[in-house]
């Protein structure tokens, strides 16, 4: 008779079995975490249902910036062509959000389009309206890039008359909601005008609870000299730090997103290894996004249990006859002391509340009496969730990352200096002479040879003790030095001829020249004497 009883205590102890980490995702979604949402009525205060489109997605990139910060040209730069819809001027031109996806055919769908297309996660923006599905398209074109990533290009934001003229749509709630779903979101300000305006810094507020997904680019850097560029630098972080109220710093790239001449080479170098940084950070997207995805539903869950416990406390301090309008006054005044009363009792870290007066005024509009009391059932299914599913979930997640190991964005800018003479650091450091026909390191050899024949070398060879007394004077750390040892000494014998001794010198330069060491030995940097030993 109530054999449902022992099912369901299984169930607590066993684990969902699922076979990929996206279908996991949707199955716990429906199954555990959405009743307890639907009967808080989660939905109308903080997020729209999860639907399959979310969950089945590629990764996005959501590119956000006042206007004139390069935000279509840095689209333009990735993806090494023009786009449907793309517009670019010093003014605020772009004056819609783009979602820039893959298709077969170049072309735009429109937004009241878009929101009914099941295979796409934008169904739920139908909710801020005509105003602003007017403003929102779909590019689609076909592109190696957009094979594996999405970006989505916004209005620029709007400084000082401009922002007075409403957009007819709440641009920060837009953005927010992007925020939820995305992987990365890159802000992008301009060297030349650093001002952040009002209207910006109310997005970046909203965006307030994914800074692990922000990195900011400071745009259009070759315009400025390297003193200039030092100032403008530090001007940013110390503008960030006073509007995102984090103890780490957000990742800073510095550079010129566009294929123009640098009108200022002289940090040429910086600019490529900040753009190579960039560019790992953005490829390294699809490999993660299961990963991003099953921590979004973590947060997501860990919301939603808070926000039970407050809608029952709530329902629960209700009378059930008379002065219902006065209690709720009280109540939503007193929100606070009911905040600090559930993290007492339930032990909850006061990170996971949804914001106060964000919190305060969409319970000014809500009926209480409405409410739902506490229902230890629906919370138990998701402590359950998050106790046994995620931990099964994340080995899961693990698996698939490990056989997809290379899975990254290719093709447009990505695939521009991954070959030939200008990739990242080709012919520098230990990448010196890679194309010349002699031993680069013979070029310095005799200055090398002349502090060999002072360490006593026996048979033509110098012990570890001695090269110490000389490699230390360099003032590397032993980690550094045991390092430069391992590749200098190719045949392994624990000592150095007079070439191989000439080679960790070489290699000692390449890293006080601020250069890193290769973990294996190049080809080209093999002595000819021992050429024949490593074939």
């Amino acid at each position: 008779m109530f054999s449902w009883l022992g099912t369901d205590d299984r169930r607590r102890k066993d684990p969902e079995g699922f076979q990929t980490v996206s279908e996991g995702l949707k199955k716990l979604y429906k199954t555990k975490l959405l009743p307890l949402e639907e009967h808080y009525k989660f939905h109308e205060f903080h997020s729209p249902a999860l639907e399959d489109a979310d969950f089945d997605n590629k990764p996005m990139v959501l590119l956000v910036g006042q206007y004139s910060t390069g935000k279509t040209t840095f689209i333009r730069y990735l993806l090494e062509q023009d786009f449907p819809g793309m517009r670019i001027g010093p003014e605020p031109t772009t004056d819609s959000f783009i979602a820039v996806m893959q298709g077969d055919v170049e072309g735009i769908v429109p937004g009241n389009a878009l929101v009914v297309d099941p295979k796409k996660p934008f169904r739920k923006l139908n909710a801020f309206g005509n105003a602003f599905l007017n403003r929102f398209v779909c590019a689609q074109l076909p592109n190696p890039v957009l094979e594996s990533i999405s970006v989505i290009d916004t209005p620029g934001i709007l400084s000082g008359e401009k922002q007075r003229i409403s957009r007819g749509y709440d641009f920060a709630a837009v953005l927010e909601w992007f925020a939820e779903r995305v992987d990365r979101i890159i802000l992008l300000f301009d060297a030349h005008k650093l001002d952040i305006s009002d209207e910006f810094s109310e997005v970046i507020k909203a965006l307030k609870n994914h800074e692990d997904k922000m990195r900011v680019v400071l745009n259009k850097a070759d315009q400025i000299e390297t003193q200039q560029l030092m100032r403008v630098y530090g001007a940013l972080m110390w503008s960030l730090g006073k509007i995102v109220n984090t103890p780490e710093v957000i990742r800073v790239y510095i550079g010129s997103f566009w294929s123009h001449p640098l009108l200022i080479p002289d940090n040429r170098k910086l600019f490529e290894a900040e753009e190579q940084d960039l560019f790992r950070d953005i490829q390294s997207l699809p490999r993660n996004a299961a990963l991003r995805k099953l921590n979004d539903l973590i947060k997501r869950a860990r919301l939603a249990k808070v926000h039970a416990y407050i809608i029952s406390s709530l329902k629960k301090e209700m009378p059930s006859m008379f002065g219902k309008d006065n209690k709720k006054k009280e109540l939503v005044n007193n929100l606070g002391e009911i905040y600090a009363r559930i993290e007492r009792e339930h032990q909850i870290s006061p990170g996971d509340f949804p914001n106060l007066r964000k919190m305060q005024d969409q319970l000014q509009a809500q009926d209480f009496s409405k409410f739902q009391p506490l229902k230890s059932k629906l919370l138990e299914t998701v402590e359950d969730m998050l106790a046994n599913d995620i931990a099964q979930l994340m080995v899961l997640v693990r698996q698939e990352e490990s056989q997809r190991p290379t899975q990254m964005v290719k093709g447009g800018a990505f695939e521009g200096t991954l070959h030939g003479p200008f990739g990242h650091g080709y012919g520098e450091g230990a990448g010196e002479g890679i194309d010349d026909a002699e031993w680069v390191v013979a070029r310095d050899k005799p200055m090398y040879d002349e502090i060999f024949y002072t360490l006593s070398p026996v048979d033509g060879k110098i012990t570890g003790a001695n090269a110490k007394k000389e490699m230390v004077r360099s003032k590397l750390p032993n980690t550094v030095l045991g390092k430069i040892w391992k590749l200098a000494d190719i045949d392994k014998d624990g000592m150095l001829d007079d070439e191989e001794f000439a080679l960790a010198n070489h290699l000692i330069k390449v890293k006080l020249e601020g250069h890193e060491l290769p973990n294996e030995l190049p080809s080209h940097l093999l002595p000819p004497s021992k050429r024949k030993i490593t074939e």
